[in-house]
Order: C-alpha cells, then structure tokens, then sequence
C-alpha cells in the first residue's frame, strides 16, 4: 500500500469516527512530524490534542446556549471599587464555585441597579466554562412559563427541565408580586431543587418584606426556609450604576456649558 492510500484511508477512518477537527488538522501535523521527527507517543498526543480543545470548545458553546445568559461579563469585569460594601471575600469564596458542588444557595439583595444581575451572570459564566449546566432565567418568566406548562398538561416535564441544570440563575424578583398560582409555582421549582441543585436568586426586596411579594407569608417563609437552608446572602446597598453614569454625563454636560469658550453658565 503506497503512502497516499495510507493517507486517504486514515482520513477516511478520521471521517468515520467524526474527528473532524483531527481530520483538518492532519495535513499540517504531518509536515511538522517530518521536521521535527517526534516520537510515535508524541505525535499522537498532539494531534488528538486538536479534537480534545475542539470538543471541549464545542461543548462549551452548547453550554453558553443553554444558559441563555442576557450578557457575557464576567466577575474580572465586575467594578468591585463602586461598591464598597458588597463582601468580596464572599464574592471570592463564591467564584471558587464550591457552592455548587455542595447544593447551595445564593441570595443577592439589593437595590434596582447595583449590579445583582451582572454578578449573579458572571458566577454562572464562571459556572458554565467550569463545566457545569447552568440556565438564567427572570422569576416573571419562569412562572410564566410553568403556568402555560400546567394549563397545557406539562407540568411533570417542565419541573424536569426546571430541576435539571446544576445551577439555576432566577432574577428580578420582587419587581411584580406574585400572588397564589405563580408564588405557588415558584416554590415547586425551589422545592424540588431543595438539595438536589443550586439556585442564585436576585432581589430587590430584603427578606423581611417577602410577604409583600407573595402576599402570602406562609409561602414566603417555606420558599425562604429552602432557600436559606444552604445559602450565602450577598447585600449591595450601594449607588445605582445608571445613576451614578448619569451623574458623570450631567457633570461633564455642566462642565462643557461653563466653559468660557460655550459663552454661558449652566444653573
């Protein structure tokens, strides 16, 4: 068998067994094994390095569009300094993702704008790139959802999809209340992740106020009482970002009026 039907024949297996990363990579490996002449063991390692970083790339991305995660920062572009009173050493603690491992919970509280979202998304980030299943999700559309799932005789398969990633990201609640079915429903969610799966749950509301939300405090304190078994509570109470943006845009807007060369004040 002469050297070209070698090479066919061995894109033909690569073909077979779906390396195709392998396969585009083959031509290229083999040049560099006729210059530098590696051992056997050695060539092979490198050239199904290829597929291994290509897999874990394709798995990656698989991850990222399961997550469906509304933005891409990640907690290095988290500005730490704006607010001082967020516990970064939690923050730290919470980045080590050990939480997950351990079925835990963790409850961001604060103020619309302190950035509880972008925090809550780039621990998921962190999450997803570690290798785990994660899903972002909004607290109004997860019981919109669920509530569709039961009115169309869903309910058992949408309480699997809701339990199966490894870490569920709820956001915004508090921003609309959550009266009988919907509150009802959130708890199922929670209820079954209770100690199977772990939850980051943003707010805008301090835990003492949750019955305002559910308009129920008996379902109020059994989703808290899941919730906080196992949790880490962060507390932000720092400005707004977009404020705090808009402050900087007012001043320089003042600034540029007062100039001399604008010929006017700004009161």
């Amino acid at each position: 068998m002469n050297k070209h039907t070698t090479y066919q024949q061995l894109r033909g297996h690569l073909a077979y067994l779906k390396l195709a990363a392998t396969a585009e990579h083959l031509p290229a490996a083999l040049q560099h094994a006729e210059t530098d002449k590696p051992s056997y063991t050695q060539f092979l390692h490198d050239l199904l390095a290829v597929e291994v970083k290509a897999t874990e790339q394709r798995r990656l991305a698989g991850r990222l569009r399961l997550a469906g995660f509304p933005s891409t920062k990640t907690l290095e572009e988290f500005d730490f300094d704006a607010q001082p009173s967020l516990d970064r050493r939690l923050v730290d603690e919470l980045a080590t993702l050990r939480f997950i491992e351990e079925k835990a919970n963790t409850l961001l509280i604060g103020p619309p704008g302190v950035g509880k979202t972008m925090l809550a998304i780039a621990l998921g980030l962190k999450a997803v790139h570690a290798g785990y299943r994660v899903y972002y999700t909004t607290a109004a559309d997860l019981v919109a959802r669920t509530t569709k799932a039961a009115i169309e005789g869903r309910w058992q398969t949408t309480m699997r999809f809701w339990n199966g990633p490894q870490l569920l990201v709820i956001d915004e609640l508090g921003y609309l209340p959550m009266p009988g079915e919907a509150a009802s429903h959130l708890f199922q969610v929670i209820s079954r992740r209770y100690e199977h799966g772990s939850i980051i749950l943003t707010t805008n509301r301090g835990i003492a106020s949750w019955g305002e939300i559910f308009e129920d405090t008996t379902v109020a304190a059994a989703i808290l009482d899941r919730l906080l078994h196992h949790a880490t509570v962060l507390q932000i109470d720092g400005d707004s970002y977009r404020m705090r943006d808009h402050r900087a845009r007012l001043a320089t807007l003042r600034a540029g009026l007062n100039h001399p060369s604008q010929g006017g004040e700004f009161p």
